[in-house]
């Protein structure tokens, strides 16, 4: 499958998306093309069997009539059998089975959306070096948990563990200071302390609990 990924001005988010997808429907773009388009406020894809070189051709000249233009650096033209292409926060593509290395269709995390959440922990600690730990811990809770109800399709392991790992490191070095501990706290702040008694989010640890 081949697949078409755009992202047009925002004044096309609402009255022109609308006009552009009525105008595929009505001139029977999907059975031609043997496509389906897939949007969200200014951004979408779409994915054809074998047309998706037609179907980006067809979508500059729809976006000219309707006097707008396709943001080209962001449009790009993939095949997603052999290659990734992101979409709202996902990576959609090959992806690798992590016990034997087998290549699926699969969606993830993108790596933007986890470097983005590490981004948000790390201002999330820098912004509560006054406040009370129950209050720092449910901040960043709140921020964890938001994350994983959303990217909750797919394959999330080695995200959850790149998130998890980066959480220790910065709660634990974020407490270290706090404390003035004359040491790197791996001890005193250990992975198990900060996912137990500490009360932080392991999203690792949720998605297994889920599972059973």
């Amino acid at each position: 499958m081949l697949c078409v990924q755009g992202v047009i001005s925002p004044l096309l988010a609402n009255r022109y998306m609308n006009r552009f997808l009525r105008y595929w429907t009505r001139t029977e773009q999907p059975c031609r093309l043997r496509a389906r388009i897939v949007s969200y406020a200014d951004d979408f894809v779409i994915l054809s069997r074998g047309r998706a070189a037609e179907a980006l051709d067809w979508t500059r000249h729809a976006i000219t009539r309707l006097g707008l233009t396709l943001n080209e650096a962001k449009t790009k033209l993939k095949d997603a059998r052999r290659e990734r292409f992101e979409f709202l926060g996902y990576s959609f593509g090959p992806h690798r089975h992590w016990r034997d290395g087998e290549l699926y269709l699969g969606a993830s995390p993108s790596p933007k959306s986890v470097a983005r959440l590490r981004q948000k922990v790390r201002d999330r600690l820098k912004a509560s070096h006054c406040r009370r730990w129950p209050e720092i811990r449910d901040g960043l809770n709140a921020i964890l948990r938001g994350w994983d109800n959303y990217f909750c399709y797919g394959t999330r392991q080695k995200a959850h563990r790149a998130i998890d790992a980066h959480v220790v490191q910065s709660v634990r070095g974020f407490l270290v200071r706090r404390h003035k501990v004359p040491s790197r706290g791996t001890v005193r702040f250990s992975r198990e302390a900060i996912f137990g008694e500490l009360g932080l989010l392991s999203l690792s640890q949720s998605c297994k609990a889920s599972r059973r």
